[in-house]
């Protein structure tokens, strides 16, 4: 308790997690830890994989690294703060860094979202358009729509974080959450916050239901193209990738829609903080493993890239 009323005198804000469930932090702690090695280990395999390996330089695979880079800074802006305040019995974090990580979470939150949409488009222009898609997506493009992406979500980013700062702490420094971002930071404001929660669904509504609707019209024109392929094989090839995609596009809408469209103030805070957990280290985790397993293009590229590895050794 002395540690807690001097963080708050200093400025610094408390990242509660389970302190109220101690005994569970060293499994939670192991847990994130493993989490967070699969996820930089299997985002940076993709990574490399599709820089290296001639086969994989196309438009999918641009985006999938694209994908995987933010998926490993997304994970970094908060798992190594979780992994110290689990640690040990300090649960501060300053200020400074409690602002860096509500802008870049959001930021990276937000390119995801819209990084998801354009890759969904690159699967409709391979499936529908197949014979013009080197034409369509050609470099330019898709250096245009991963840029768009990026710059997008430090938008959405400026103006929710912006907006959350100018909220009255009133020396309430205890956020109830893993990590600080926007719902978490509201809950903690002691005045009146029904203008920054209009704005967090109005901001989050555009980011997930425009780019949500992009992708199931996409998939809606992607399966009726799927079901005309006469080749069992081509069936099973197109179904395999888009199913993946797919996949990965309801793990994070679900979480993200839960986690920043419910009321702030109204949502169960355990379930708040789990759900945050869920999109701040499963998915990021996930995302390569799901990518990977039913991808034979993926797993020949490692193989022989492995080989490379031993024929050198």
């Amino acid at each position: 308790m002395e540690n807690f009323n001097t963080t708050i005198s200093s400025g610094s804000f408390i990242l509660m997690g389970i302190s109220d469930h101690p005994q569970l932090e060293g499994i939670f702690f192991v847990l994130i830890l493993f989490s967070y090695l699969l996820t930089l280990s299997g985002n940076t395999a993709i990574i490399l994989l599709s820089h290296l390996d001639p086969r994989l330089h196309i438009p999918m695979y641009f985006f999938l690294s694209n994908l995987s880079s933010l998926d490993l800074a997304f994970t970094t802006s908060s798992v190594p703060q979780m992994l110290v305040n689990l640690w040990g019995p300090d649960k501060t974090i300053s200020y400074g860094g409690c602002m860096t990580q509500l802008y870049v979470f959001l930021w990276l939150g937000a390119t995801e979202c819209i990084l998801l949409m354009v890759m969904a488009f690159d699967r409709y222009v391979a499936v529908c358009r197949p014979l013009h898609y080197m034409t369509i997506m050609n470099p330019r493009l898709c250096w245009l729509l991963a840029a768009v992406s990026w710059v997008g979500g430090l938008g959405n980013s400026l103006i929710q974080s912006t907006f959350t700062l100018q909220l009255p702490f009133c020396g309430h420094r205890r956020v109830d959450n893993f990590l600080c971002e926007v719902p978490a930071m509201i809950k903690l404001a002691c005045g009146d916050t029904s203008l920054n929660e209009a704005v967090l669904n109005g901001v989050c509504t555009f980011f997930t239901a425009v780019p949500l609707s992009t992708i199931l019209a996409s998939y809606c024109f992607i399966a009726r193209a799927v079901l005309k392929i006469r080749s069992a094989e081509g069936q099973r090839k197109a179904f395999n990738t888009c199913l993946s995609h797919l996949v990965v596009v309801f793990l994070f809408y679900g979480s993200a829609i839960y986690g920043y469209l419910v009321p702030a103030k109204s949502s169960n805070q355990d379930q708040g903080k789990f759900i945050s957990l869920f999109y701040s280290v499963v998915t990021p985790m996930v995302n390569p493993l799901i990518y990977t397993l039913r991808n034979k293009e993926v797993k020949g590229a490692l193989r022989r890239l492995l080989g490379k590895g031993r024929e050198v050794g």
